[in-house]
């Protein structure tokens, strides 16, 4: 066997051996109608051994700007310079990508939300999407030394990271979790867009998003993965895509993949800031306390104080049913649906954040 041979990184059918770039198909189910669901691989290999980095995108079907993004990371082949391996699934959810709709059709499940956890119950046999995300993980984690999962938000949404907080308990002592947030962190503050802190820990646990893909690949296997935040879903949102490009380059900077991000791709980044000085996490609120129809009174990534009026609810007629407040200081990440039931949440926050990063698992 060539030496070379001996060297290749295969994903499904995609094999690169070493100053080469591949496509392929990872297999992950059986279809009713005959064939496999099929998952695109591509996976470049450097002349050079380094660290293997996943991006992954499309787990929604209708996250637009992050399935773009995945598949413009290897565009032009094996990044010059490159150490070690990139992997790039970008559409991890291909039944959802064929209606552009966030949910796959097997069951109409989140396939954000079944992939393994220790403490996942299992009352009624697995679903083909957990399954699905089982094998999914299971590719991940056999090689990667880093996972970024791109996503979007709401429409009109700023970009943002989403760092999950590392829990302890059976899975790792407080110890090991404290130094692999530091790591996480470290991965986080290369990336160069603004950072939000996953939920509370009892929250983040309620939501199940210890089994989303950066959730479990952080918490399940202690590699340090981040979920990218690309702007709204629904289309291709270019500047926020040419950001979300560069912070996969910067994040390969960090991993000591690249010397360097290609000037072509630093260049094109319009550049995101956060627009307060002080840590934030996610919030879902304010709430609505009658039907109605929301009107914010704020934009997107422009920040407020705790007390102030973001939103208000108005009639069918358009008046004035009842005013929202802020209730901790932060910014507006993206407005929800502007129709409102009683006790909708109206935006998605990030508000001030004072809780630990590393918390026990429950």
């Amino acid at each position: 066997m060539d030496d070379t041979d001996s060297q290749a990184v295969a994903v499904g059918t995609a094999r690169a051996t070493p100053g080469t770039c591949d496509t392929g198909f990872l297999e992950v189910t059986d279809l009713p109608t005959g064939g496999p669901e099929r998952i695109p691989i591509v996976v470049a290999r450097g002349d050079r051994e380094g660290p293997t980095l996943w991006v992954t995108g499309g787990i929604h079907g209708n996250e637009m700007t992050g399935v773009a993004t995945a598949q413009d990371v290897l565009a032009d082949g094996v990044p010059a310079g490159l150490r070690g391996t990139v992997v790039c699934a970008p559409m991890c959810n291909p039944a959802g990508i064929r209606r552009g709709v966030r949910t796959s059709y097997y069951h109409d499940d989140d396939p954000n939300r079944f992939f393994p956890a220790s403490d996942a119950g299992d009352t009624t046999g697995t679903r083909v999407q957990e399954r699905i995300d089982e094998r999914v993980y299971d590719a991940i984690v056999d090689s990667a030394d880093a996972l970024l999962d791109l996503h979007t938000a709401q429409v009109g949404s700023v970009p943002f990271v989403i760092r999950d907080r590392v829990l302890y308990g059976e899975r790792r002592e407080q110890a090991a979790a404290t130094a692999l947030a530091e790591e996480l962190a470290a991965l986080t503050g290369a990336l160069g867009i603004p950072v939000v802190t996953e939920y509370p820990a009892e929250e983040y646990a309620d939501r199940n998003l210890h089994r989303s893909t950066a959730g479990a690949v952080l918490n399940e296997a202690g590699i340090p993965a981040l979920t990218l935040e690309l702007g709204g879903h629904d289309t291709i949102d270019e500047g926020v895509r040419a950001a979300g490009l560069a912070g996969v380059y910067r994040a390969m900077v960090h991993l000591e993949m690249l010397s360097g991000v290609p000037t072509r791709i630093a260049d094109a980044d319009p550049g995101f800031e956060s627009p307060v000085d002080y840590e934030v996490r996610r919030f879902v609120g304010p709430r609505a306390p009658v039907a109605g129809f929301c009107r914010p009174a704020i934009e997107p990534g422009v920040p407020f104080e705790s007390g102030r009026e973001i939103a208000r609810v108005v009639s069918p007629h358009g008046d004035a049913q009842a005013g929202l407040e802020a209730p901790h200081d932060g910014y507006v990440l993206g407005w929800r649906s502007p129709v409102t039931y009683e006790n909708d949440a109206v935006a998605s926050l990030a508000v001030r954040d004072e809780g630990p990063m590393v918390a026990p698992r429950d």
